[in-house]
């Protein structure tokens, strides 16, 4: 049996690829800040699906945190086939109005994290010759909007560039690019989400799936729904500086509140 690790997985989307990953028959090794939920999530998918489930409580925003997960990543004895760097969160408010160390926080989780467990996952995939790493970024990537959606453009490009060099040694390497998803994700920060459309949210576990297809299929980047790949075909083709002001009055409009 294959084991896949995963970052944040106690709720979200990271959860969402526990459920998917175990249903499958991968073993697991989850990762998040919370050992109760954690041990509670590995007993439910034990008991249901029949595969080991070992718990790693580790916190992304401390060093030593991320050293523990790359330990764990760099087990040669007991290797992990599959990486998903999903854990993240969003900042509620603007520039200048959010803390500085909420930021640096956000760019040690959301970039420096993923460097380090995707070297660690990686060295250890390449000896083997096989193996995938999912990075989970976000559509907001694509436009310009804040810290969150900077430190995402810089998931994605890590993503393709690292993917780019190491093709041909069995490792595959895919950045996942989400829209809203109904997570806990928007209840953390502290944003309210009553005036987004519902048309532009998404169910977890279909976006899971759609994605362990796109990584199968050999996509770096993976935009897991039509309705997020149109409006990223209509992002290509406006104008920057238009786009950046379309992207501000959205913030508004359907960001924190």
């Amino acid at each position: 049996m294959t084991t896949a690790l995963i970052t944040g997985a106690t709720a979200g989307i990271g959860a969402a690829f526990a459920r998917r990953l175990a249903a499958d028959g991968h073993n697991l090794v989850l990762v998040a800040r919370d050992t109760k939920r954690l041990q509670e999530q590995a007993t439910e998918l034990h008991d249901r699906h029949g595969v080991e489930a070992e718990v790693l409580t580790a916190d992304l925003s401390l060093d030593e945190g991320i050293a523990a997960v790359e330990t764990r990543l760099a087990d040669r004895r007991d290797p992990v086939d599959l990486l998903v760097n999903n854990a993240g969160f969003g900042n509620k408010g603007r520039f200048l109005e959010v803390s500085m160390a909420d930021e640096l926080t956000m760019l040690k989780v959301h970039c420096e994290a993923v460097l380090r467990l995707t070297s660690a996952a990686a060295g250890a995939m390449r000896e083997r010759g096989r193996g995938g790493v999912v990075n989970v970024a976000s559509v907001a990537a694509f436009v310009p909007r804040g810290t969150y959606g900077a430190s995402k453009a810089w998931v994605v490009q890590f993503t393709q560039g690292t993917a780019r060099d190491l093709a041909g040694t069995g490792v595959r390497l895919m950045a996942l690019c989400p829209g809203f998803v109904r997570t806990e994700f928007h209840e953390r920060a502290g944003m309210g989400t009553d005036n987004i459309p519902g048309w532009m949210w998404l169910d977890a576990d279909k976006l899971v799936a759609a994605a362990l297809t796109d990584l199968a299929r050999g996509k770096t980047v993976s935009v897991p729904d039509p309705r997020y790949k149109a409006l990223m075909g209509l992002v290509k083709l406006a104008p920057r500086g238009v786009l950046g002001g379309m992207t501000s009055k959205t913030g508004r409009k359907y960001g924190p509140q």
